[in-house]
């Protein structure tokens, strides 16, 4: 693809923006590769994994089935509930995308992140917009691939190494923090967040990560519907 001066810059733009949220992206992959490395898996199915599923919550969710024996049909179903949420972001931001040549849309799709889609969300909707929104995309997307992948991987080698004391587990929270507030824009969307964080921790006893599917749409629900409340009450 031959990209002009403009779109290599939004490509780096996002490249940019998306820096800053690797202080919670590093900690997730590596524990990532901790876990699987604890699970027993052997090294090449370790890196294999992550490129196939490519979601840290799916990731982690399959490996823990792994060890607990389940089906391969339940690990599967797992990973598809688990990562749902893709769905609807790729509705959100898909009217960004209809100039884009259909045989890039499957690379756009497996790059798309919940960093990636926050990001360009956040960017498309500035009241300057994007120009160039396919770079920008790309730009955060690949960004992350990359650091995914690479910390993955030394996840996988330092093994069970890392001492617990230093509390990787905070870039899980961390990475999602730092997605929420840039994108709380206006009531609404504040409404749609408060509602949503609300309910994943109400139903987090729900089996597969449902908490997340169920939380998502409830946010959105409340979301709209304040929106319409406000839009009746304006004169």
């Amino acid at each position: 693809m031959g990209w002009c001066e403009e779109e290599r810059a939004t490509f780096l733009e996002g490249v940019r923006a998306s820096l800053p949220l690797m202080l919670g992206v590093v900690p997730f992959a590596l524990i990532c590769g901790i876990a699987s490395m604890e699970a027993g898996l052997p090294v090449w199915q370790a890196v294999v994994i992550p490129v196939v599923i490519f979601a840290g919550a799916a990731q982690l969710a399959v490996t823990h089935l792994f060890v607990m024996g389940a089906p391969a049909v339940v690990m599967v179903l797992t990973a598809l509930v688990i990562n749902l949420r893709f769905v609807m972001y790729s509705a959100s931001i898909s009217p960004h995308f209809r100039p884009v040549p259909g045989r890039w849309r499957p690379l756009l799709s497996y790059l798309l992140t919940d960093q990636a889609y926050a990001l360009s969300l956040t960017k498309f909707n500035q009241p300057e917009g994007c120009r160039y929104p396919f770079a920008y995309t790309m730009g955060t997307g690949v960004t992350v691939f990359f650091a995914w992948h690479v910390c993955n991987g030394l996840g996988v080698l330092l093994g069970a190494g890392v001492p617990a004391s230093w509390g990787l587990d905070f870039g899980v929270p961390l990475t999602f923090m730092a997605l929420l507030v840039p994108a709380v824009q206006d009531r609404p969307t504040l409404v749609s967040a408060l509602v949503s964080g609300v309910t994943a921790v109400v139903a987090a006893g729900l089996p597969c990560g449902l908490n997340i599917i169920v939380a998502a749409l409830t946010g959105i629900g409340a979301g709209l519907l304040f929106e319409a409340g406000t839009l009746r009450e304006t004169p």
